[in-house]
């Protein structure tokens, strides 16, 4: 028998996009195909990097300035990355994450106006060449994200509790980026029910990352 080809995914796009509802039933749809699938999150994903998730997601929106957003970030990845990506992509795992270093680009970098150097320096440092192969960003309307994250409620608000104007430059950033890695990036509608763009997801990994989904 053939090993399963595995591979890196992240899902990015602002809050209320539907992320973990289309990381679900992809994860469904590659254990079908016979993958051994792992589906993981930022931050946090492993132990210490989960502990980290409750400092940068929880309080008031000016908690802590941008930069330390992405040094806690970064110290989060680095756990992540070592503690479970990498293990289990070594295995032959296909990893989804949801968030990963596009992210930290977008919130602290563009949308939270510490730069794109400084993001950059730490994301060469930590990530190097172990980023996803596939980055499908869902993309919704402002205001429409905010609502359906409004709805689901919890203490992890923070990044909602800074309005729409910054909801808006992160939608931007995410589209920038799309934009320069046109190879690596996808853009996919978000809007619409979870089955419409569920389908939507599974042509976007049918198009890019093939061998996932022979058979």
């Amino acid at each position: 028998m053939h090993a399963r080809p595995s591979a890196f995914i992240s899902f990015e796009g602002g809050d209320g996009a539907g992320k973990s509802t289309q990381i679900k039933r992809l994860a469904e749809t590659l254990r079908a195909h016979g993958h051994e699938v792992v589906v993981t999150r930022e931050p946090g994903g492993s132990p210490g990097a989960e502990a980290i998730r409750k400092l940068l997601l929880e309080g008031a929106a000016d908690k802590w300035s941008p930069l330390t957003e992405a040094l806690l970030m970064y110290a989060s990845r680095a756990d992540h990355l070592e503690r479970t990506i990498e293990p289990a992509l070594q295995r032959g795992a296909v990893v989804i994450t949801d968030r990963f270093a596009d992210s930290t680009m977008a919130y602290q970098g563009l949308a939270g106006a510490l730069g794109e150097d400084a993001v950059l320096a730490l994301q060469e440092l930590v990530v190097g060449n172990r980023g996803p192969a596939l980055t499908l960003i869902l993309d919704l309307p402002v205001q429409e994200g905010l609502k359906r994250s409004g709805a689901a409620g919890g203490a992890e608000q923070r990044f909602e509790s800074k309005g729409a104007a910054y909801q808006e430059r992160v939608r931007a950033a995410f589209l920038e980026i799309a934009r320069r890695e046109p190879d690596r990036c996808a853009v996919i509608d978000a809007s619409g029910d979870a089955e419409t763009v569920a389908k939507r997801v599974a042509e976007a990994v049918k198009q890019r990352l093939p061998s996932l989904l022979d058979r």
